[in-house]
């Protein structure tokens, strides 16, 4: 049996024992890693770590522990409040503003995982606060960020125009653009309807004075959706994190929404410096966040006291140890093993398809900027036969890379199911996983039948 089979053996054996088992997948994947790298790949202990996310691990550390600080101080509930009076009390609008948010952000240069670090924590307050089920905020962050991520001057979209340019393949960055915003957006308006959307619509505005009011409004959670209670001590629950009694400390600590202490204006400071840093400056979203958390915590350490306990360390573990496993893929060269056999195919339309699930399937787990520069290279052989056409066949291997981030192996949904509050993690983190396999195994053969069966380009 050849190594790149028996990785993919091994991977499948670890979902299966982490799902009917309840032991935590990341700890799972490093010890496959482990037994995959030496006894199979011949792999010393540099080669198993160098797939390690190291940039990840400490963005999300840095993120949920600057984010912990928000919510001890009252920032969070100040900052929905606020969002509430900016949409005159519709709370079923909010989705759609954190939709647009998140587009705008990469839309203009962020990265997409940059600016679903900075709006998933206030997103997700909100969803918590107002009863929104979290699967359906933290889907319209991810499919906002997305949904922007192929302007002609984002990241994503001079990456995969660049790689169109030098493979010297015809290419339209309008229409590479317009694909990924309407994909994202038709999706967002499913999971609107799905996930209780036209149910908050109907309920209306809540009052201005109840959304603004000295104490906040009543936690309305719909506790069918993400549980509620402590989180199970196995699997991928924390250990300590978000519980209830965090909800209750926060509006103990600080009743008054509506005023803006000290503490919350140097928060909101740091939240925006995050922005300028993360946008203007470039520099990295983690150490940023770590760096201005310090900063908060040892100006107001009664409010931060906590906050260490609050990171998402099972979520960290979780995402990490999944991420080295596939960096073993990789070095085994599993991946590129995979795409070349499907490339060989003698059938250009069967080849785009696979090729497409390829991409879904891989990036739910590692990079999409990675993946499409892997597969679109992969393409050029049967697109240089003219049966395909090069254009909407980019555009197809672009969105179902880049879709499927909403999976909670991926960075995009590792933010997500870490910047949650307030809920059971094990089961957000499953309607998560359930939800990122409906997209992989959908929307490929969606947008190859609408993007690369009619031919365009």
């Amino acid at each position: 049996m050849s190594p790149e089979l028996i990785s993919i053996l091994v991977l499948v054996v670890v979902f299966v024992i982490a799902t009917t088992r309840s032991v935590n997948m990341g700890a799972l994947a490093f010890a496959a890693a482990f037994a995959v790298g030496e006894l199979v790949a011949d792999l010393d202990a540099d080669g198993i770590f160098a797939g390690f996310p190291g940039d990840l691990f400490v963005v999300l550390v840095g993120v949920t522990y600057l984010f912990a600080i928000a919510r001890a101080n009252g920032t969070t509930d100040w900052l929905v409040h606020a969002s509430i009076r900016l949409v005159r009390g519709r709370v079923a609008l909010i989705p759609w503003v954190m939709f647009a948010i998140t587009g705008a952000l990469t839309a203009i240069g962020a990265v997409s995982p940059a600016a679903v670090a900075i709006v998933a924590p206030i997103a997700l307050s909100f969803a918590t606060r107002y009863g929104i089920s979290p699967l359906l905020m933290g889907a319209m962050v991810v499919h906002g960020a997305q949904g922007g991520g192929f302007s002609p001057i984002s990241i994503y979209g001079t990456i995969v125009n660049g790689i169109v340019e030098r493979e010297h393949l015809p290419g339209n960055e309008v229409f590479l653009f317009l694909a990924s915003l309407i994909v994202n957006l038709v999706i967002a308006g499913v999971m609107f309807v799905l996930f209780g959307g036209l149910k908050l619509w109907a309920q209306g505005a809540v009052p201005l004075d109840e959304a603004a009011g000295s104490g906040g409004a009543p936690d309305k959670r719909d506790t069918s959706d993400a549980g509620t209670g402590p989180a199970p001590s196995s699997g991928t629950a924390p250990s300590s994190g978000a519980g209830p009694a965090t909800a209750v400390a926060t509006r103990t600590e600080a009743p008054d929404t509506t005023r803006l202490t000290p503490a919350r204006i140097a928060t909101l400071t740091a939240l925006v410096a995050l922005v300028v840093a993360v946008l203007a400056f470039d520099l990295d979203a983690g150490l940023t966040s770590i760096t201005l958390a310090v900063i908060l915590s040892a100006a107001w350490p009664e409010d931060s006291r906590k906050a260490v306990g609050q990171i998402a360390w099972s979520t960290v573990l979780l995402i990490c140890g999944v991420l080295t496993y596939v960096g073993v893929l990789e070095e085994i060269g599993t991946i590129k093993w995979a795409g070349e056999g499907v490339g060989g195919i003698g059938v250009p339309l069967l080849a785009a398809v696979l090729l497409c699930y390829i991409g879904a399937i891989v990036s739910a787990f590692a990079s999409s900027v990675g993946i499409m520069g892997a597969l679109i290279p992969l393409a050029v052989p049967f697109l240089a036969q003219g049966e395909i056409g090069a254009v909407g066949m980019v555009a197809a291997l672009a969105v179902s890379a880049t879709v499927v981030d909403v999976s909670p192996f991926s960075t995009n949904g590792a933010l997500v199911l870490a910047a949650a509050p307030d809920v059971d993690r094990e089961r957000f983190f499953r309607q998560l996983m359930i939800y990122g396999g409906i997209v992989v195994a959908v929307v490929p053969a969606v947008v190859w039948l609408v993007l690369v069966v009619p031919g365009f380009g």
